[in-house]
């Protein structure tokens, strides 16, 4: 593989891409062997979108330096898996897709802004691996795009677990580190809150519950304790928020 890193022969592509699925070991050179390549930057999303873990941030990362424009539509909304290292590259996928003018385009799909939520998240909470929403000039726009939208959409859990985390980072802390003025920070909770607390969004939230207890035990005591949330206040006997 480093020297299949330093050659340009494109009849290697197929096979740097087998190597390649062994993306732990291999990821870092397989993405400098496709880039160098005519044809490589669609191999290299071919790679991205069958690697996992640590293979996936050096696949994501090489695709956000070089391939950036042929693969926008699937980094927008489908680079990060869920993974804990997707803060790694999330800030750089946000820049280099141009996420803030996606977002609030005419083509906006449930995909786009699922994948815009997870983005957010973990933007949020991502200190010391990667850019921040403090870091992020757009992160205004495209919270108040992303819970603009949110509001539109039929509710599920993850939809209602990604908005709810947002939300208590966004109340938790310093406006600035969320990269908006108080202002536009308290704005965007009480919109948050309007969303998660309606009705529909509680009953998804509980017929949940009992498959996900672990999770939603941590979840009621921390995120839904601060925020107030109106579907596990009831549940506890708290009253409406």
């Amino acid at each position: 593989m480093a020297l299949l890193a330093t050659d340009w022969a494109e009849e290697d592509i197929p096979l740097i891409q087998t190597i390649g699925l062994l993306s732990n070991r291999f990821g870092p050179l397989a993405a400098e062997a496709l880039r160098r390549r005519t044809g490589g930057d669609q191999a290299l999303l071919w790679l991205a979108q069958r690697v996992a873990g640590w293979g996936r941030v050096y696949v994501v990362e090489e695709l956000c330096r070089h391939g950036a424009f042929d693969a926008r539509p699937w980094l927008l909304r489908h680079a990060c898996d869920g993974d804990f290292v997707d803060g790694y590259f999330a800030g750089k996928v946000a820049t280099v897709a141009y996420l803030h003018e996606a977002i609030v385009g005419t083509d906006v799909d449930d995909e786009l802004l699922d994948h815009t939520g997870r983005l957010l998240k973990i933007m949020a909470d991502c200190g010391g691996m990667g850019m921040t929403l403090e870091h992020y000039p757009p992160a205004p726009v495209v919270l108040a795009a992303h819970v603009a939208h949110l509001g539109r959409q039929a509710p599920t859990v993850d939809r209602y677990v990604d908005a709810a985390t947002i939300a208590d980072h966004l109340a938790d802390r310093n406006a600035q580190r969320s990269g908006c003025t108080s202002e536009q920070r308290d704005d965007l909770v009480r919109q948050y809150l309007a969303v998660l607390d309606r009705q529909e969004w509680c009953d998804a939230v509980r017929a949940d519950l009992a498959e996900n207890s672990s999770f939603f035990t941590w979840f009621a005591g921390a995120v839904a304790a601060r925020l107030h949330l109106r579907a596990f206040a009831e549940l506890s006997g708290g009253d409406d928020q």
